[in-house]
């Protein structure tokens, strides 16, 4: 049987997915909490196999909860179920150790089936989190990359971005035409890219100009 915590500040949600649980074979309900606070200590009090966490609520919210519950119990198993996917919201509650990150937009048996692979040690997101995060890690990914440049590649990529020529990097920044080709160069396969168009639509992309 696993155990699950319920933590919303909506008694009705509350109600509704208590009630749908308790229809479940391998599913018991062992507690229901309306707030972080108590979330914390039901979740301390009654070891659940899973927690079931709204983000947003008073006293305490769900990601200074999870956090809590975390830094005492490394083991906890927090689903996230909120209507929210802001970026403040998503990364510091996963950073804080949630385990699995739904919407409340999903199905009842959608909720009892992510409840049962977090007790199996299997991570659930919904797939506009999954979106979001695959976002971030290539933008960050590409962010990282022009950090590898020096100084004077970073000044070379800024002007190719404002559509100057070789030739007129070369009388902006005072150096010969052929250590401009060879920035060029460095910062081509530094940023794995083919060509200078490429290179100007990535410092725009960055806002590295404007």
């Amino acid at each position: 049987m696993i155990k699950v915590l319920l933590v919303d500040d909506h008694e009705m949600v509350r109600m509704g997915m208590h009630a749908f649980l308790s229809t479940q074979q391998d599913l018991e309900v062992v507690g229901q909490a309306s707030n972080g606070v108590e979330g914390v200590k039901m979740a301390l009090e009654l070891s659940p196999d899973v927690i079931v966490m709204d983000l947003v609520m008073e006293k305490m919210d769900g990601i200074e909860a999870t956090r809590a519950i975390m830094q005492e119990n490394p083991e906890s198993r927090v689903i996230v179920l909120t209507s929210f996917i802001d970026d403040e919201k998503v990364y510091p509650v996963i950073e804080a150790g949630a385990f699995s990150y739904l919407l409340k937009t999903s199905s009842a048996s959608e909720i009892a089936q992510a409840i049962r692979s977090a007790a199996n040690g299997e991570s659930v997101l919904a797939a506009k989190v999954t979106n979001k995060m695959m976002k971030h890690m290539r933008t960050s990914k590409e962010k990282a990359l022009h950090e590898d440049l020096t100084p004077r590649e970073l000044e070379v990529l800024k002007l190719i971005g404002v559509g100057k020529t070789n030739q007129e990097i070369a009388e902006n920044l005072f150096i010969g035409i052929k250590t401009v080709k060879t920035h060029v160069s460095n910062i081509l396969q530094k940023l794995a890219l083919e060509d200078r168009t490429q290179i100007a639509i990535y410092a725009h992309r960055h806002r590295l100009v404007t």
